[in-house]
């Protein structure tokens, strides 16, 4: 596959043409009564027409046939795919999950979304007003089908194997490390090449931005010139026996036929559009005195709530960077938060816990649930020289952090059959160290 070209930046106002039809674009206006090419104008609106400038979205795709030209939809199974809050009672204890297993070609072909999979999530999709988190376990592509999401946007982060993904505005090639937000509203369809994994992180009313930087100043984190946006392709292609489209609405999911291919958009322009990133061109920020700054300093992108400060999710990581904190305990504080704390492992090994929690799992650390290292590293950890050292290398961690309290579904606790009931035993060992008659332990050398 010939390498694939994208456009630079997050939330431009972008334009592009498909190079086989030059001038595909209206010049000077969105609609005129005849488009170039004889193509159809349709408008795809990410936010109400009178949004400020500062957070209209919107884009217009200039198309062979309007999306439109489809039989009517009709309901289908949902697999595991929910927004049932309420299938189980409420868990607050520490949850982790071995990785979430694939199911292999040979017994059973899955897609993406035959293998999409809802971990836990909180609020009203009616009302636009929360979250979902999916797991995505898949062995085989999209084979005339595509997906699009009528509840919220997609945030993809793959774990093991690449997806192409075609969509109305071109195509991405995404690859572990990577990300891709798939925007509501948007059509795509993903091809895969092995038994693949990831995640998603789904909101619900709100759009994904970067976070403020106050006073780190004009850059830093991830900064907008890294962000990739596809360029313009199309395909004029027939389906024989019809190509399906499959659409989630109010949680549902919905299926729909056509007879040709969703992906037959020749140009566009505006600034609603998918875009991926890669994590390692991420701006580490780091403590460079003594203690911790918060995990905030790690946050990727963040969807906002209507109370300043506090996200309805925020996505972090936790990427390759130097620890050089002095008299600190340097891993990960114990920590009970008013957050709700979703954590992924990419690869490698996270520093707080060298062991079960492993690529392709993921931990839940509920509201107001205690969390921290686990009793080997807090002995290590507490007695290591602190001299300057690397940390995380060969690891990506991450995590969906939330504002809303997290229910878990009744796949994650039992179906998925991958939740570790031993997770708790790991902060068992931890023991007393208190010296009432010594206010100053004895420090490492």
């Amino acid at each position: 596959m010939a390498e694939l070209k994208y456009i630079s930046g997050f939330g431009n106002e972008c334009s592009s043409e498909d190079p086989r039809c030059p001038g595909s674009l209206p010049e000077g206006q969105n609609n005129p009564q005849v488009c170039p090419y004889n193509l159809y104008a349709e408008q795809l609106s990410g936010s109400a027409f009178t949004c400020p400038r500062s957070t209209n979205k919107r884009s217009w795709l200039y198309r062979i046939l309007p999306s439109v030209s489809h039989k009517p939809f009709e309901s289908i199974d949902e697999g595991h795919v929910t927004h049932n809050w309420d299938e189980v009672d409420p868990d607050p204890n520490q949850l982790r999950w071995k990785p979430f297993e694939i199911p292999k070609a040979s017994q059973k072909k899955v897609d993406f979304v035959s293998g999409l999979h809802t971990l836990c999530g909180a609020g009203d999709i009616k009302s636009n007003n929360g979250l979902a988190i999916h797991i995505f376990l898949c062995n085989t592509s999209m084979e005339n089908r595509c997906f699009y999401n009528s509840d919220g946007d997609f945030l993809i982060v793959p774990q093991k194997g690449n997806l192409l993904i075609y969509t109305e505005f071109g195509k991405m090639l995404v690859q572990p490390n990577e990300i891709c937000v798939i925007q509501r509203g948007m059509r795509f369809s993903i091809d895969v090449f092995e038994e693949t994994r990831g995640y998603i992180l789904e909101v619900y009313g709100v759009h994904f931005e970067l976070p403020d930087l106050g006073p780190i100043g004009a850059n830093g984190l991830a900064n907008p010139r890294d962000f990739l946006i596809p360029i313009a392709w199309y395909e004029d292609r027939q389906a024989p026996g019809g190509y399906t489209v499959i659409n989630k609405y109010q949680g549902k999911l919905f299926a729909a036929k056509q007879d040709v291919s969703p992906f037959n958009v020749v140009a566009w322009h505006g600034n609603y559009t998918p875009y991926k990133y890669n994590l390692k061109n991420f701006m580490v920020i780091n403590s460079v005195a003594f203690d911790h700054a918060d995990p905030s300093i790690f946050t990727v992108l963040t969807a906002k709530s209507v109370r300043p400060g506090v996200a309805i999710a925020d996505f972090v990581i936790f990427p390759p960077r130097w620890g050089v904190a002095d008299k600190t305990f340097r891993p990960p504080y114990y920590h009970r938060n008013c957050m709700s704390e979703f954590m992924g492992l990419i690869r490698g090994h996270y520093e707080a816990k060298q062991g079960g929690f492993l690529p392709g799992g993921g931990s839940l650390h509920s509201t107001m649930t205690p969390h921290g290292p686990d009793a080997d590293c807090f002995e290590k950890a507490s007695k290591a020289k602190l001299a300057p050292e690397r940390i995380a290398d060969g690891t990506m961690a991450f995590m969906f952090e939330s504002s809303l309290s997290l229910a878990v579904t009744k796949w994650g606790l039992k179906a998925s059959r991958c939740l570790d009931e031993n997770y708790h035993k790991c902060w068992e060992p931890l023991k007393s160290h208190f010296t009432p008659n010594s206010r100053n332990p004895a420090e490492p050398n």
